[in-house]
């Protein structure tokens, strides 16, 4: 899939750019021109001799190397790669690429390029929580820049938690999706997953039995075939696919308030489980058991995620998208829904307990649409996936 395809890699600064060789190596196999690009501070961790030699390219170094430069090279560096890759991306890179600053050639490129960028963050887990961080990424994020991971470990710091920079065979799938040449290239997609959580207290919370993982792969196949993909996702079981946009939140508020953000979109998904209810008076600290009696819980409604989108008077995607997960009568039931609720599809399927449907590995759905209801043979989530990203591929044509 990579083949032909030429990435400039600009490798970090710290313990995880080992990993950067081996990323080398798998890009390389799969087709890809590598060429290497090192900040002062990655030397520390690989040399320069070791990237040349995996990527047989010469490895850049310096700003103004005056062979380079003679004409202008980091500007041809950055301009003729298909995509530029951070590597593992540190604290400091990221500060640097939300400030805008440039001062040294790894900066200057990516102020430079007018390719994507994705970038694979790693640090300590105190620093990739810390509030300036956090400002940087929603900043970088805006920008269109891709992350791969973080994902949750151990560190060499001897912590525990977020931070710990993607695998190199993550950070490739992450890199293919974002070559992706397919029908949906330049098509920009949102993606709901998972369940919500609506607290009760502090510790308690009503949710529907949900692993997220149809959302999930319906994400990675939508990156696949070229779409950009915003993925809003609750409290899932499943790991969000790489090459994709992550939002997480927790409630349906939340969750609608990430949506209306990622607007406009070409097309919108709705398959979270997202909790019809929230408790109106969800305590501050945990509820405690007493001889006065149960505890009184008031409920309200959530906002209606699905319909506020397919009723948009402006604005509106071109193609929406429900999900519809019932127990009994669930083509009509599931009809009924999409007339409710005014979207175009409704992917309905059966999740009553004997099923195994909820939080399993295979779906059985239902397509209902303006040319009637299409049944599925059941079969693994990756291919529902696969099937309905075709579809939306071809109607959005």
């Amino acid at each position: 899939m990579l083949a032909g395809k030429r990435i400039l890699l600009i490798i970090g600064g710290g313990i995880a750019a080992f990993k950067s060789l081996d990323l080398i190596r798998r890009l390389r196999e799969r087709g890809a021109t590598v060429t290497p690009v090192l900040t002062t501070a990655a030397e520390e961790f690989v040399t320069p001799l070791s990237a040349s030699a995996l990527a047989a390219q010469k490895v850049y170094r310096d700003l103004f190397d005056l062979t380079d430069e003679a004409e202008m090279g980091h500007i041809e560096l950055s301009r003729s790669a298909d995509l530029v890759v951070v590597a593992p991306a540190t604290a400091d890179l990221m500060g640097k690429m939300a400030g805008g600053l440039a001062n040294d050639l790894a900066s200057t490129l990516l102020m430079a390029t007018d390719k994507r960028v994705l970038i694979a963050p790693a640090m300590n887990v105190r620093m990739w929580l810390h509030p300036a961080t956090q400002r940087n990424i929603a900043l970088l994020k805006e920008d269109g820049v891709l992350f791969a991971g973080p994902t949750e470990g151990d560190m060499a710091c001897g912590e525990f938690g977020p931070g710990r920079m993607a695998e190199p065979l993550e950070i490739v799938a992450a890199v293919e999706a974002a070559l992706a040449d397919g029908p949906l290239k330049g098509k920009r997609i949102i993606v709901t997953s998972g369940p919500t959580h609506e607290p009760i207290d502090p510790v308690r919370y009503i949710a529907n039995r949900s692993s997220g993982a149809q959302g999930t792969a319906l994400a990675r196949s939508l990156a696949a075939l070229g779409a950009e993909v915003v993925f809003v996702t609750g409290p899932a079981d499943v790991a969000p696919p790489d090459g994709v946009v992550v939002e997480k939140v927790q409630t349906a508020k939340q969750m609608l308030d990430a949506v209306q953000a990622a607007l406009p979109a070409d097309a919108a998904v709705f398959a979270a489980a997202v909790a019809d209810w929230h408790v109106t008076n969800a305590a501050d600290s945990k509820i405690k058991k007493t001889k006065s009696g149960l505890p009184m819980l008031e409920f309200a409604e959530n906002p209606d995620i699905l319909a506020t989108v397919s009723q948009m008077k402006t604005g509106r995607p071109g193609l929406v998208v429900g999900f519809a997960a019932e127990t009994d009568d669930v083509v009509a039931h599931a009809t009924a829904k999409r007339a409710r609720k005014g979207c175009d599809w409704i992917v309905a399927n059966d999740v009553s307990p004997e099923t195994g449907i909820m939080g399993g590995s295979e779906n059985a759905v239902t397509l209902i649409s303006d040319d009637g209801a299409d049944s599925w043979p059941r079969m693994g989530k990756d291919q529902v996936a696969n099937r309905l990203a075709q579809l939306i591929g071809e109607a959005l044509k």
